[in-house]
């Protein structure tokens, strides 16, 4: 779509107004105060150590650290919508500044990745090479937006001197465990000397520690480390050749690229225990300053959940399930495990039971046949497809029996994929009359139901008269008798806790909490990723590097892709890109004990690894003896008042990264802090998530998105090429061609425009359309800014040094005083709006502007459009950059109005306004409004019946 564009209008007019503002105009103020804050570190942020010792000025100062989630240096580059949110922290962080804070705030670069791996791939180009080139686009773009980044304090991840101490973390970790009665982490060695000493007893052995291999230590420890290794159940994606994270599988079981089938496979992994954090995860959401919703989402994901274990034993031994509804153990009239649980091959015997119904079997001839067929079956599909709420549920029966431990009833062990290995213990006790799926699962297998819970509905207590389950936690236990423990006529809550202190004084089961929480699956079968920094030893034992050997940088390698296989053949094993290097892979290293042969791990890191601890980085950038320097650590993310756990004051981003990644980084960050290496439980004290710019999406017939900038409106229809389109409000992106860089904005109107733009769009916390045919809107405003203090035609500053009047006087301060508060909530649209309203009476008055008024509404406007802030406080007379100066300070007696306009009403209809001062009384006001000329006329010598006043603005007088 097309329009004039004002800002060349501008231009065509530079002959009679050669000073007047313009896109041209502001393009060279742009780029020379950008390059003057560079050439003078203006936003370089002192540290308490070096920059701040001996300055008692800077110590006394408060610190502000700002952060805008990672970016993803994207070949694309920026659209519009991208900077949304490293504009307003920037203008927060310019706010901060000017009211006296020590403000730290940078932007580094969360570069490993699959897009720069697939390009490599593509073409075989390093993907270092084009991530950097990538990055320094990204920080072209970025530059041209005048964001005041401290530029000493950023990185990439991909850098080795930043990986390093990725790795690092990684062997913290590593080498601690979780010790439950001091509820933190420890150094694994403490473990180990409990082992030692015989204070802790060693699971699963009666020996001592020293009669224990090398291997027997290592698979003790294993299942203590917060970091281990182990087989777990993964996507695995043969046509791909790699293990995908299940955001990479779609709801039907194929991948998000190249739409390979995907497959359930055990694989040997490296996992994060994030579990042991749990409670501690979900405790320490309560005094973090985060929007409700994405506290919530993390409480939902980490799905804590009462209820009890119980064993039902089965050939001598048990299998454990968990369950929330114990009250309900009589019930259960048969069990379903995972089809990966590891008992599964161990209780199915070599031929069916006799009598078994031939539903139960698959039409399969023995139980081993019929678990093999139904586990490719279960492989074949997605976690989101088996939970899936269908109607026809599946299964096969192991032709194994457990015992109902309550009851004593033999009752059958099932297999199906509406079970997951993922949550509880990847079994389930079935009490199908009050469970939906258990309930679809019976009806479909012809399993017999029992009624424990009495129905509150009528329907009676007879099961196979019902169209499904029911359930309640508010009714009355029946049927459930038996041995030394009875619970009917008890309700719910009453029934769970006697039958948990059943279950525990007979030793087959306790009380205990779940969580939907999983261990953190930790590997990646791709090149672009930080190297483990761990090696294998001739029989399989894990070894961790010392840190004299970090970091552990990524060798060359021939071909980036991993090896694909049939994509059918779900029994082939991964190939990672590592694995070929067999130079690399095989080390003779020296560990401390001697020369000796060792592999490498061969997997990476997952890109999540490196965002997990960046902030701790921007603290203390290039110190290479330390993670971090504590004193600094302390001074900026310490704990404080209204902040017991510490970190960063402001995080700004994406409400999409509400649980994964903010919950790795606070793992990561609670197991550093029990460590003792920083101060700070929390990496994020307080979070904003911004709102999206979406932008309209033209297709046409054939359902293809055409170029938008190129569709015409013409009656109330869209048309591309003389074709009628369809419009819809959606994403902005390059794929869908609606895409507007923020280098083309700038290039017609200026950064300083576009920030105003952006921030102008409205609440910060809200999506919203672009529209580029709006934007002139702010440019307007930075020209009648211009106006206000420079001549047009000569350059010359027009301000004088006169007072101004009171009505100006009122304007200003009431500006200062709204501007300010609107600032520190971050609603800078509506801080916009009264710099507008402002400058609009200045411009109204058509007379110069008095200084003190000039030079206060250019603060105002220096944290929204720094630019054009900045040469006017130059060209105002002032030698300092305007970021460092003071924010204005309202005076309290022009922002109270000297009147205000109080409405008198006389049966209900206005007769009167009066103006009277803001602080009068009722009494008063009652007064005067019943003794005004209008008022006394309208009532005609009528009757009072009452007078209601609302001082200062409403007399409401009821007559007779």
């Amino acid at each position: 779509m097309s329009e004039t564009n004002p800002a060349a209008a501008a231009a065509v007019s530079a002959e009679a107004a050669p000073h007047r503002y313009t896109a041209a105009m502001a393009a060279e103020i742009e780029a020379r105060w950008q390059d003057f804050w560079d050439a003078e570190g203006t936003y370089a942020a002192p540290n308490p150590s070096g920059d701040l010792a001996g300055d008692p000025e800077l110590v006394a100062k408060p610190k502000k650290f700002i952060m805008d989630m990672f970016p993803y240096p994207s070949g694309a580059g920026l659209h519009v919508g991208h900077p949304l949110g490293y504009i307003a922290t920037d203008v927060f962080a310019r706010f901060q500044r000017m009211t006296g804070h020590n403000v730290l705030h940078t932007l580094g670069f969360d570069a490993f990745g699959l897009p720069a791996e697939q390009y490599a791939v593509q073409t075989g180009t390093h993907p270092r090479v084009s991530t950097e080139a990538n990055i320094e686009n990204m920080k072209t773009q970025l530059r041209r937006l005048g964001l005041g980044h401290d530029k000493r304090r950023s990185f990439a991840t991909i850098d080795p001197d930043y990986y390093k101490w990725t790795q690092w973390i990684f062997l913290q970790i590593f080498n601690s465990w979780y010790d439950e009665e001091a509820r933190k982490a420890r150094p694994i060695s403490a473990l180990i000397a409990q082992f030692e000493s015989g204070e802790r007893a060693i699971p699963g052995t009666t020996r001592a520690w020293n009669q224990l291999s090398a291997v027997e230590r290592a698979g003790v420890l294993g299942e203590y480390r917060l970091a281990y290794a182990s087989d777990a159940p993964v996507n695995w994606c043969p046509g791909l050749g790699t293990v995908l994270a299940n955001e990479e599988v779609t709801a039907d079981g194929r991948s998000e690229r190249g739409n390979f089938p995907v497959f359930k496979a055990k694989l040997r992994q490296w996992n994060m225990r994030i579990t042991a954090y749990a409670d501690r995860l979900l405790d320490d959401l309560e005094e973090l300053d985060w929007p409700e919703a994405i506290k919530l989402q993390q409480r939902n994901w980490i799905g804590r959940s009462e209820g009890a274990r119980v064993d039902f034993p089965i050939d001598g031994e048990a299998i454990t399930i968990f369950t929330t509804r114990q009250d309900t153990l009589f019930g259960a009239t048969y069990m379903v495990l995972a089809p990966e649980h590891p008992l599964v091959e161990k209780f199915t015997p070599d031929a069916w039971p006799e009598g078994t119904p031939a539903v139960w079997t698959g039409g399969h001839a023995t139980p081993a046949e019929a678990v093999a067929a139904y586990r490719a079956q279960a492989a074949s599909k997605s976690d989101v497809e088996r939970q899936a709420e269908a109607k026809d549920k599946t299964g096969v029966f192991t032709g194994a029996y457990a015992t109902n431990p309550v009851s004593g009833e033999r009752i059958p062990v099932f297999i199906a994929d509406y079970v997951l290995m993922g949550y509880g213990t990847g079994a389930i006790m079935a009490v199908p009359a009050h469970d939906s799926r258990d309930f679809a699962f019976a009806r479909a297998f012809e399993l017999p139901m029992r009624c424990v819970v009495e129905p509150s509905d009528g329907r009676g207590t007879d099961p196979s008269t019902w169209d499904d389950a029911f359930d309640s936690y508010d009714a009355k236990i029946v049927n459930s008798a038996g041995g030394t423990v009875t619970l009917d006529g008890q309700r719910v809550v009453e029934a769970k806790a006697r039958i948990t202190e059943w279950l525990e004084r007979k030793g087959i089961g306790e009380g205990t909490v779940n969580f939907r929480l999983r261990d953190w699956l930790f590997s990646r079968q791709r090149y672009w990723g930080e190297p483990f920094p761990i090696v294998y030893d001739e029989d399989g034992v894990a070894h961790a590097l010392p840190e004299s050997m970090l970091p552990l940088e990524l060798p060359e390698v021939e071909d980036y892709s991993p090896r694909t296989f049939d994509p059918d053949d779900s029994d082939t094993q991964p190939e990672t890109p590592l694995s070929r290097n067999e130079e690399w892979v095989n080390v003779t290293l020296d560990l401390g004990d001697g020369p000796k042969k060792y592999r490498r791990e061969t997997n990476t890191m997952p890109n999540w690894a490196g965002s997990c601890w960046y902030e701790l980085r921007y603290l203390d950038p290039h110190n290479d003896r330390k993670l971090v320097d504590p004193e600094i650590e302390r001074y900026w993310m310490g704990p404080r008042e209204g902040m017991p756990h510490g970190g960063v004051d402001l995080y700004v981003g994406g409400a999409e990264h509400a649980v994964l990644h903010l919950l790795y980084a606070r793992f990561w960050s609670k197991v550093l802090y029990d460590l003792g290496y920083v101060s700070s439980a929390e990496p994020f004290h307080k979070l904003f998530n911004q709102g999206m710019i979406q932008a309209y999406v033209y297709r046409d017939s054939r359902g293809i998105a055409v170029p938008a900038a190129e569709v015409e409106e013409r009656d109330g229809a869209y048309h591309y090429e003389g074709e009628k389109v369809t419009r819809l409000l959606g994403k902005m992106g390059k794929s869908l061609k609606n895409a507007v860089t923020p280098d083309e904005i700038c290039a017609e109107y200026g950064a300083d425009t576009l920030r105003l733009y952006e921030m102008a769009m409205g609440p910060l916390d809200v999506s919203r359309p672009w529209d580029t045919r709006a934007v002139v809107g702010q440019f307007r405003l930075l020209q009648r800014l211009w106006r206000n203090v420079v001549d047009e035609a000569s350059g010359e500053v027009t301000v004088v040094d006169a007072e101004p009047d009171e009505e100006t006087l009122r304007a200003l301060h009431k500006a200062i005083d709204g501007v300010r508060q609107d600032l520190e909530g971050l609603r800078f649209n509506t801080g916009i709006a009264k710099i507008t309203e402002l400058n609009n009476h200045l411009t109204k008055a058509g007379r110069p502007v008095p200084r003190q008024v000039a030079e206060a509404l250019v603060l105002l406007t220096a944290p929204l459009a720094p630019h054009i802030a900045e040469e006017l406080w130059h060209r105002l007379g002032h030698t300092g950059s305007v970021v460092h100066q003071d924010f204005p300070v309202a005076d309290p007696a022009y922002v109270v109005d000297e009147t205000v306009t109080c409405v008198v009403q006389v049966k209900g209809k206005v007769k009167a306004r009066l103006e009277v001062s803001p602080s009068i009384s009722e009494e008063e006001l009652e007064k005067a409004a019943l003794a005004d000329e209008k008022v006394v006329a309208a009532l005609d010598g009528a009757g009072i019946r009452k007078v209601i006043v609302r001082a200062p603005k409403l007399v409401n007088i009821v007559t007779v």
